[in-house]
């Protein structure tokens, strides 16, 4: 592997973070506080390329490497969270999903649209009774005649209410388990299919998050995205690439929290010198400088395997466990450097703080990608 970014990834990674120092980050507090999505953000994302990194040319994308996705995952995360939450779903839970196993007719009417920011997407898997476990989802899809009927309710979703497109999941055999869940592309203005918002979080403030409610919902045949019965594969599939984003951007919080503590510290001064010559305060930087190495590299390794079309889940999930427990532990470090100053709102690491602890729950929580890491070394499955 080389460790030597090329002249494009430069260029990417100037052009975002240029775009996210100058747009995101002064209006990410406010959003933050109104709880507003930033549409507007969206929309000069897509506009950038950025909605359609690693989709195909052909398909409206960018056509960019797994790596330059990563770049621009973890600058727009170092900026703000809740956009890089918006941007992972676009574009690792739902366009790529749709790369893989989308039929041509589905690819040509959905990922120009996706890849533009005109079409926003969701991806409804989890329910309030089966988050960590799929097999246990009790959405169900019945077939009559040449359309499916759905029914059931999914939780916890990403831009549940904005989404024109919901890549959603349901059991069409209950007796089968994993092998009876199907995945279907259902449009916004489906009848039978409405949304609800969920507010009052603790972090990801300005990310939508909402539920998607299913009351005899009928879709046609065409909507299935993949076979029926492999809708658990697509579901896996789409959550390898999820995984991956969601470790992109807490690399991005922990050089936010890098950032804001070594400048913090060189400036705050008790006991008549700058609080950075402190021994514990530098303890505490130095952790999040090694957090940070060992997060994006580790991000970069899955990167290379997945651009060079090599098997990566294990890898993927050693990312984003490690990279999503390091920015807790930099946002924590964070806030105890700014001391009450980073207790309140006025320092920027108050929200690194409330938004770091999600990524640690979605997309598989630490102890899934612990079973899975595990799992595979000794071979022997942890689930059931």
């Amino acid at each position: 592997m080389d460790f030597d970014p090329t002249d494009e990834q430069r260029l990417i990674r100037d052009t975002v973070r240029r775009f996210a120092e100058q747009e995101i980050m002064p209006v990410a507090a406010g959003n933050d506080r109104a709880g507003r999505f930033p549409r507007e953000l969206v929309n000069r994302m897509a506009a950038m390329g950025f909605l359609g990194g690693p989709i195909p040319k052909e398909y409206g994308g960018s056509g960019l490497d797994y790596i330059s996705h990563a770049i621009i995952t973890e600058e727009v995360g170092r900026a703000d969270s809740s956009l890089r939450t918006t941007l992972s779903v676009q574009v690792s839970l739902v366009a790529l999903s749709l790369v893989r196993w989308g039929t041509e007719e589905q690819k040509r009417r959905y990922l120009p649209e996706l890849c533009a920011g005109r079409l926003l997407g969701c991806f409804g898997l989890t329910e309030p009774n089966a988050g960590s476990d799929p097999s246990g989802m009790e959405t169900t899809a019945i077939k009559r005649g040449d359309r499916w009927v759905l029914n059931g309710t999914k939780t916890w979703i990403s831009n549940a209410t904005v989404a024109g497109l919901a890549l959603v999941f349901a059991q069409t055999d209950p007796g089968k388990g994993h092998d009876g869940i199907a995945a279907f592309l259902v449009e916004k203005g489906s009848r039978g299919f409405s949304t609800h918002p969920i507010t009052e979080k603790l972090g990801l403030r300005a990310s939508d998050t909402g539920e998607l409610i299913f009351e005899d919902c009928t879709v046609p045949d065409s909507a299935l995205l993949g076979p029926s019965g492999h809708g658990f594969k697509v579901a896996m599939s789409a959550l390898d690439n999820g995984r991956y984003s969601v470790a992109a951007g807490c690399v991005g919080i922990i050089q936010g929290c890098l950032d804001a503590c070594t400048e913090y510290a060189k400036t705050r001064k008790q006991f008549g010198r700058p609080i950075g010559s402190f021994q514990l305060v530098q303890d505490m930087i130095a952790r999040m400088a090694v957090d940070l190495d060992a997060a994006r590299l580790l991000v970069f390794r899955a990167g290379h395997l997945k651009d060079h079309g090599l098997p990566h889940t294990v890898e993927t999930s050693i990312a984003k466990y490690f990279a999503s427990e390091a920015a807790v532990r930099a946002a924590t470090d964070a806030v105890q450097i700014f001391g009450a100053y980073g207790y309140s709102e006025e320092a920027p690491v108050a929200r690194y703080y409330r938004d770091a602890k999600v990524a640690t729950i979605y997309e598989g929580t630490s102890q899934i990608q612990k079973l899975l890491i595990g799992s595979h070394l000794l071979g022997i499955r942890a689930f059931t």
